[in-house]
């Protein structure tokens, strides 16, 4: 049984993971894992594997079984108010919503043009859809290699009804992970190659201002600015080098979670929602926290 190792900062980590606890190893010799999501009435989580073209599912008493072959490189994931899984794609450059077991696709083309590779997906209280939409599932590491049709790596809002779909910014190199603070007025979303996490206001009508720094993930261990979420009491956390990077809602480092692998990103989980699921690039991770985090729906 292996310890999670911390990377101490301020002794508040001490009230999110004590020291000691176990980090589990539920399932490995997977190719590149991502987008883990829980499902809080069936007690089951779903991930993608990107390079294995497929969709898991795992539970205690099952383990591992495949939810979805061709997935079209789904990434990340996560469940609309009614739960109902949503997915972006980096195969099929879509965002999809599975309806009586069939992927119905929410959105493929902004004015006219096929988007980039939709990367990581979240869902506000009024239904509305947010996604980013860097180029990497365009590129031969964890996609199919093909010409971009936008010049732009947007940030995008999604009125599913309607299927309208707007641009929020552009201001981003190469937006990857975002998540809402719990009372949805601010969206926060990390630029990887920038090692950044900006933040933005959210305002009434969806749209995004106020841009400013949140702050920056640092490390010399492998990693970049990936998977984020936020927990029940604001605290943010991030995927980044070397393991999971835990702020304050102010910004300030309280440290980091450290992983034997690379990690791309994380949910909580069980019935509790007191467990911490993290998918390293070929390991899905445990590991139990003091501090749960609000289900989807």
């Amino acid at each position: 049984m292996a310890s999670i190792k911390l990377d101490l900062r301020d002794d508040a980590l001490l009230d999110i993971v004590e020291p000691g606890t176990e980090l589990e190893v539920l399932e490995s010799g997977l190719q590149f894992l991502e987008g883990p999501v829980w499902h809080p009435v069936e007690q089951h989580l779903r991930f993608s594997d990107i390079l294995g073209n497929s969709t898991y599912e795992w539970t205690a008493a099952r383990g591992l079984t495949l939810y979805r072959a061709n997935s079209h490189m789904a990434n990340g994931n996560t469940y609309d108010r009614q739960g109902r899984l949503l997915s972006c794609h980096h195969g099929s450059s879509r965002v999809t919503r599975m309806e009586a077991g069939e992927m119905r696709i929410l959105a493929s083309h902004y004015q006219g043009r096929q988007l980039n590779s939709p990367n990581d997906i979240v869902v506000k209280s009024d239904g509305s859809i947010y996604f980013t939409d860097p180029p990497y599932g365009r590129e031969a590491k964890v996609g199919i290699p093909r010409e971009r049709e936008l010049e732009h790596n947007g940030v995008y809002r999604l009125q599913p009804d309607s299927g309208e779909l707007s641009l929020l910014t552009t201001a981003l190199n190469r937006p990857n992970g975002l998540c809402f603070s719990g009372d949805e007025s601010l969206l926060y979303v990390n630029d990887s190659p920038e090692y950044t996490i900006t933040v933005f206001r959210v305002v009434a009508d969806g749209s995004l201002q106020d841009a400013r720094l949140f702050a920056r993930t640092e490390g010399d261990e492998p990693g970049v600015p990936d998977g984020m979420k936020v927990d029940s009491v604001g605290n943010l956390y991030c995927c980044a080098q070397g393991g999971l990077h835990v702020f304050r809602a102010d910004g300030r480092l309280l440290g980091r979670l450290l992983l034997p692998m690379h990690i791309t990103n994380f949910t909580w989980g069980d019935a509790d929602m007191r467990s911490i699921y993290i998918t390293g690039i070929s390991t899905l991770y445990r590991v139990r926290t003091r501090i749960a985090a609000v289900p989807l729906f």
